[in-house]
């Protein structure tokens, strides 16, 4: 992602704008951010990440959705996760453009996004009434942040190596590390 806005916008300008634009846009109190392409292991990551909840989370009430999906964290900042999961109904803008109440939010960082995942990003999803789970995935080393909602406070705890586990409670399942890096070469 660059760190770098484009200039000064509304809300509604910068909606025109992000739905005009080749690329994504993320969007905080008023400046848009553009968002840059992800590697081939980024984009396998994400996929695996999201075909392992769905083999877990099958017949129940989940919804999942890719990076297409923004994320409405207030009515001034919209993000774009790599992915999103909502148990329950999803809440969603007449357009289903927007989600407002994501139960998972997940991201793959790289060199040019890490500090702001772990820093500013992490801040805002933290914010969002609905969220309980926000993923912090490497895709460098097997290695996963994993920050859980325990009643009204956040927890950190970091997995690592091919034989972790990532426990998600508030999904009822848990997530090999093996399975999210099978096939990537470090």
């Amino acid at each position: 992602m660059a760190i770098d806005s484009l200039r000064q916008m509304t809300v509604e300008e910068y909606f025109a704008f992000d739905e005009a634009s080749e690329y994504k846009n993320e969007y905080i109190d008023g400046e848009a951010y553009p968002m840059t392409g992800g590697t081939a292991y980024h984009a396998e990551i994400m996929l695996k990440v999201g075909f392992a909840l769905q083999l877990r989370l099958r017949g129940g009430d989940f919804h999942f959705y890719s990076s297409a999906m923004r994320v409405r964290v207030s009515p001034a900042r919209y993000l774009y996760p790599d992915l999103s999961v909502v148990r329950g109904e999803p809440e969603l803008d007449e357009q289903a453009i927007n989600l407002f109440n994501p139960t998972l939010v997940a991201e793959v960082v790289s060199p040019a996004t890490a500090d702001r995942d772990r820093g500013s990003k992490r801040d805002l999803y933290q914010s969002i009434r609905s969220l309980q789970v926000y993923l912090i995935i490497n895709q460098f080393k097997a290695q996963v942040e994993v920050d859980s909602r325990q009643d009204r406070r956040w927890q950190s705890q970091e997995y690592a190596g091919l034989d972790a586990i990532v426990p998600l409670p508030a999904l009822d399942c848990e997530l090999p590390l093996a399975e999210i890096y099978a096939g990537i070469e470090f």
